[in-house]
């Protein structure tokens, strides 16, 4: 995999440096990882398989981050961009990694912040098969892109859909960068729906449907693969497209409420600030819980743990800035896979309640995944893993200015919902402040990203500037 993608990664990197100092750059880069830690470009060229899939990880860590300063310890992360949906977890106030992963088939054994991506996104193409409706996962990609952009499109988008819906602002698109040539959607999406006996409208609903559909399976593959309710979180969205769909997918779902940050479609760039460096470290520790050597055990984990730290050193990080965690891969004895069981500051593996600890936690874990533990029976230790942290520090958290009035800025137009026009509110994000509140339907349009909200929810302004939307009759009770 590395012959592969090492060279062009460094490649990359090597030209980015370049051009950076050239430009007057004097501060180190540094690169996101797939763990959801930092490394400097230097490190980054010496491991480029750790960059692999590392894109997405960044909406992952800032809903981490999100969630520690909202107080929410289950967050969904949604991230709807042109061609792909990106779903990412995050239980307990910390983001879902694993110990391993695979692309295009083949096992990489290196931690990966868990995302679940399938093919659906604005540019994403509606049409017939079979007599069915097929939305994705093939894109009309930027160039020629939907119909809308004008750009010699032809086939109809989940972004023409929308349009024709009179859920995107055709003067404000992009932040007004763009304008969209609605009659080129209508005209996209009529021919389609001629197939199915359907008009445009019905069209463009039904093609909004079946990418809500599409969308809405992927997240209940994230969490019941981890044995979570999705009712039991909050949905965020980000991405250029993640807002506009965002609602429909947690009424599908029965989430209570949907978080639209400030600045979505920047939300995952956000997220790269929030995070530190990371360096991970594994070793084979193969013994079963009576045969277990504590000593050993324990001078292993010292052992990782200076050597985790001495790699800091090359990434610039002061040693009071430094900090470890270490963790166990553990399974029940004659079986295949493992749970990563973290250990804690209390956890000396020559203790004597240290097994029981370690065991009971093992079982929990357990249980949540499968649904089942077996506490006492015997447990197999497979590897220890240190993970060594460098603190670059992060941007301190800002307060969203506080609204001057209840009155909400807005125009009114015409959108579909549910095959009725309704009259909708129109709103400038900007003319938004702290404690503002609303109800739906309304169009909250930015310069990053467009917010839908159906009729029957109602929208409140938090401290922070995100929009919390959740349904009517919910926030009246």
């Amino acid at each position: 995999m590395e012959s592969y993608t090492g060279p062009i990664v460094r490649r990359y990197l090597l030209e980015l440096e370049d051009r950076l100092r050239s430009d007057g750059l004097g501060v180190p880069l540094h690169v996101m990882q797939s763990s959801g830690g930092i490394l400097t470009a230097e490190s980054a060229r010496a491991r480029p398989l750790q960059t692999l899939l590392s894109g997405p990880v960044g909406g992952a860590i800032a809903c981490a981050e999100l969630s520690r300063q909202s107080g929410r310890r289950n967050l969904i992360g949604v991230d709807m961009g042109g061609t792909s949906f990106d779903v990412s977890l995050i239980v307990d106030g910390e983001p879902d990694v694993s110990a391993e992963a695979q692309l295009e088939g083949l096992p990489m054994l290196m931690s990966v912040v868990n995302i679940h991506t399938v093919g659906a996104g604005g540019g994403s193409v509606a049409w017939s098969e079979a007599g069915g409706l097929r939305v994705g996962p093939r894109s009309a990609g930027a160039r020629p892109g939907p119909a809308c952009y004008g750009r010699g499109g032809t086939e109809p988008t989940v972004t023409d859909a929308n349009l024709v819906l009179g859920r995107i602002d055709p003067e404000g698109f992009a932040g007004g960068q763009m304008t969209l040539d609605t009659d080129a959607a209508k005209t996209a999406v009529a021919a389609l729906g001629e197939s199915f006996g359907l008009d445009t409208t019905e069209m463009a609903e039904g093609i909004c449907t079946v990418a809500n559909s599409k969308m809405a399976q992927a997240i209940r593959t994230i969490t019941v693969s981890r044995g979570i309710e999705p009712r039991d979180s909050s949905l965020v969205a980000f991405g250029g497209a993640g807002p506009m769909h965002a609602v429909f997918l947690a009424q599908e779902l029965g989430i209570a409420e949907t978080i639209v940050p400030r600045f979505p479609g920047a939300f995952s760039a956000w997220g790269m600030l929030q995070t530190r460096i990371r360096k991970d470290f594994t070793e084979p520790y193969f013994f079963l819980d009576a045969d277990l050597d504590a000593a050993d055990m324990a001078a292993t984990l010292r052992r990782m743990q200076e050597q985790g730290l001495a790699t800091l050193d090359d990434e610039g990080v002061k040693p009071e800035q430094r900090a470890v965690a270490h963790a166990v891969d553990i399974r029940y004895e004659a079986q295949e896979y493992t749970l990563t069981v973290p250990l804690t500051d209390a956890d000396e593996p020559g203790r004597p309640e240290f097994l029981t600890a370690v065991a009971e936690r093992f079982a929990q874990q357990h249980q949540d995944r499968y649904g089942h533990a077996n506490l006492g029976a015997p447990i197999e230790f497979v590897a220890l893993r240190t993970t060594a942290f460098g603190d670059l520090g992060k941007p301190a958290p800002q307060e969203w200015p506080v609204a001057r009035s209840e009155e909400v800025p807005h125009v009114v137009r015409t959108v579909v919902f549910d095959g009725r026009p309704c009259e909708t509110m129109l709103i400038r994000r900007d003319d938004l402040g702290a404690a503002h509140r609303f109800a739906g339907p309304a169009i909250v349009v930015e310069a990053t990203a467009t917010t839908v909200v159906p009729p029957g929810f109602q929208v409140t302004v938090d401290d922070a500037g995100s929009l919390i939307i959740r349904a009517q009759q919910e926030v009246e009770a």
